[in-house]
């Protein structure tokens, strides 16, 4: 179990190094235009500069730039991501190679059973969320008899 940990570990820091040697690929213009935002767009047109590789513009994407096969979707902490809607997907998830996501859709209320019941199988939460403990709303009228 550790040792899977260790691996798992030594793949993310293999995929970060990948990573730091590829360039970064930027959309053609998008320093020109405030509009453009610099994610990256596959350039489709017939004298599309980037598409033809001309010297100065900026580089594509070639099939070689992905990183291995076997770190792909894992998280920067080294767990494989399951999304969570309820608390009873939590019984398929192993806390020692998956961490949960909770899922957006998810309300206050539930995201605590989960967090809650997520610690108790001590599994690790990603996108946990800080909440004051749920009480009784007291009512007026009980108070006042």
């Amino acid at each position: 179990m550790k040792e899977e940990k260790t691996d798992r570990e030594s793949l993310v820091a293999k995929r970060r190094k990948e990573k730091e040697k590829n360039p970064k690929f930027r959309r053609q213009e998008s320093w020109r235009y405030k509009r453009l935002k610099e994610n990256w767009r596959r350039p489709r047109g017939l004298d599309n500069k980037t598409r033809k590789s001309v010297k100065g513009w900026p580089s594509s994407p070639k099939s070689g730039c992905r990183g291995p096969k076997i770190s792909r979707g894992l998280h920067p902490s080294a767990f494989r991501e399951v999304r969570v809607f309820n608390v009873d997907d939590l019984s398929g998830v192993s806390p020692d190679a998956e961490a949960i996501v909770i899922a957006r859709t998810v309300g206050a209320r539930k995201r605590i059973e989960i967090t809650n019941r997520a610690k108790e199988m001590g599994i690790h939460v990603l996108n946990p969320r800080e909440y004051k403990e749920l009480e009784e709303p007291a009512t007026e009228k009980e108070e006042s008899k």
